[in-house]
């Protein structure tokens, strides 16, 4: 039997998967950018914030978070997806907990959206994981300074 924890991982790559299949082709981006240039419309500047909010590029992931949340702020109609895609953009920045914190925003309202079910499953895996890898890095520094005090009292009382 597979332990909560493992389970969580095994959601993460699960999505990683999907996600690195859905990166949105630099002709999208022009074609949607070109179109919400020219009408500026909620339902055009979604669709071009939620594309980019799945972005390879950093600097293209802030600005899907700042048109979608914009446009929640705004009372656009599918507030839903553009949270989730406001989401997955943290995600993707590695921004975890907000990741987290918008997912359980959505999932308050929409328990039964299972897309947010698995990017919060996966973004609890990932802040874990990124944790655990502090944690051994901290260790790891400890133990090779321990290391080197003891070898400096080691060499320091050879001397006398």
């Amino acid at each position: 039997m597979r332990t909560t924890k493992e389970m969580q991982r095994e959601k993460r790559r699960q999505l990683d998967e999907k996600l690195a299949f859905s990166f949105p082709t630099n002709d999208l981006l022009e074609e949607l950018a070109s179109k919400c240039t020219k009408d500026p419309s909620p339902d055009n500047s979604f669709q071009y914030a939620f594309a980019l909010s799945k972005s390879k590029n950093p600097a293209e992931l802030r600005y899907s978070i700042s048109m979608l949340d914009s446009l929640v702020k705004n009372g656009y109609q599918h507030q839903v997806d553009c949270m989730y895609g406001s989401a997955t953009a943290y995600y993707l920045l590695g921004e975890y907990d907000k990741t987290r914190s918008t997912c359980e925003a959505i999932l308050r309202n929409r328990p039964e959206n299972d897309a947010t079910a698995e990017l919060h499953t996966a973004s609890i895996a990932a802040k874990d994981e990124e944790d655990e890898k502090k944690a051994t890095k901290i260790a790891v520094g400890g133990t090779v300074d321990v290391a080197a005090v003891g070898l400096a009292l080691i060499l320091g009382g050879r001397k006398r």
